[in-house]
């Protein structure tokens, strides 16, 4: 990882990358109880770097009632807005749409969940109307939210958002998430659908949240064999899960045929995660990321779940510094946040000593069943 700022991969340097930001956005995602000021460190750290200077800055749109719309119900929408106002937890509606325990009822939750969806839909149009390859919206990603339900941090699912704006213009599209978490309210909002694509590799474990994304979950109706998840144990590191990720999304692009691709890329993956779960670096993600970029499809890129603050900001920065073919000093340079990078201010994440879960025959039977059920795409 030892980069340096200015110096170039020609093999991206004509990729044309939109990057959502405006200072309103930055304070408005600030403000979520779960990661508090971790957009404003992330975009700090991006910023400090140079990187801005090779990205378009786009200023994000709000999304409206009818935008979001699209995807939640208007009851969940109507309800979200009402008690939004005044913070009242205490609506007895609220928890059939699961706003308490992991969702809060905070003030302006609604201009929260407006100004994410927004973001993320602002990104898609920038791909619709070719002014770039990649959009970026660290900020995103809220990928538990069901169409009318809050569920696991997010109010609103902007990934599928993105997706049916994509789905505009593009016949096929394939949601990745790379996120600790599985993604189970994109794959719940395409289970019926051969139109989009949800391929998902996280911890599945007992009691673990969201308890969904077994291997068996392949969609339902025409959305069979449409969903493909990779579930995995503690542990995993870079080389391993990129072997797994590499095998999955092979067969997948040879099967599915994507036009464009919306990539969630959650850093609670991770070493030094409160989750403690899996035991990956930047420099995995991005291998994988490139992977894919390799494609040159239209590409959207989400963020998502990161509660080491610190370390969230070295992997999008570092994700945004490939998508850039960008290198980068493996000091973190002095900024407004260089003190939350103590005691060694690096870039660099390593992984813990903790032990691999994963048996390797167990993960070949896993990627056999998944190629044996891609087959079945049409």
């Amino acid at each position: 990882m030892s980069r340096r700022g200015d110096s170039d991969d020609d093999s991206c340097g004509k990729r044309k990358v939109a990057y959502v930001y405006s200072p309103e956005y930055i304070e408005t995602c600030d403000s979520l109880s779960k990661v508090p000021n971790r957009a404003s460190m992330v975009h700090s750290l991006i910023e400090a770097y140079g990187l801005l200077k090779h990205m378009s800055t786009v200023k994000p749109q709000v999304a409206t009632i009818e935008d979001m719309a699209k995807f939640h119900t208007d009851s969940y929408l109507e309800h979200l807005h009402k008690i939004s106002q005044d913070g009242d937890n205490d609506d007895p509606q609220s928890v059939d749409y699961g706003l308490g325990y992991d969702c809060p009822v905070v003030e302006g939750i609604y201009d929260y969940a407006a100004a994410v969806g927004g973001a993320t839909l602002t990104a898609a149009q920038c791909l619709l109307d070719q002014k770039c390859d990649v959009a970026i919206n660290w900020a995103g990603g809220w990928h538990h939210a069901k169409k009318d339900e809050a569920s696991g941090f997010c109010y609103v699912n902007d990934a599928v958002l993105g997706i049916l704006k994509l789905r505009e213009k593009y016949e096929r599209v394939l949601y990745v998430d790379v996120d600790l978490h599985h993604g189970d309210g994109v794959e719940d909002a395409f289970s019926f659908t051969s139109k989009v694509m949800t391929v998902s590799l996280h911890k599945f474990s007992p009691g673990f949240f969201p308890g969904t994304g077994d291997l068996c979950d392949t969609g339902r109706g025409k959305g069979r064999w449409y969903a493909v998840n990779v579930p995995l144990e503690d542990g995993i590191k870079d080389d391993r899960y990129y072997q797994i990720f590499t095998r999955v999304m092979q067969e997948v692009r040879a099967q599915f045929n994507p036009e464009a691709l919306v990539m969630q890329l959650g850093a609670d993956t991770m070493a030094g995660d409160p989750m403690c779960s899996f035991n990956m670096t930047p420099v995995g993600v991005g291998k994988c990321l490139q992977h894919v970029l390799e494609w040159q499809l239209p590409t959207l890129l989400l963020g998502g779940g990161g509660y080491n603050l610190a370390n969230t900001a070295r992997c999008w920065t570092y994700l945004t510094a490939a998508v850039l073919g960008k290198t980068l000093s493996s000091e973190i340079p002095d900024h407004e946040f260089f003190t939350e990078y103590g005691p060694d201010y690096s870039l660099e994440i390593s992984p813990s000593c903790r032990p691999d879960r994963n048996d390797a025959k167990h993960l070949d039977q896993v990627i056999s069943t998944i190629k044996g059920n891609l087959k079945n795409v049409v």
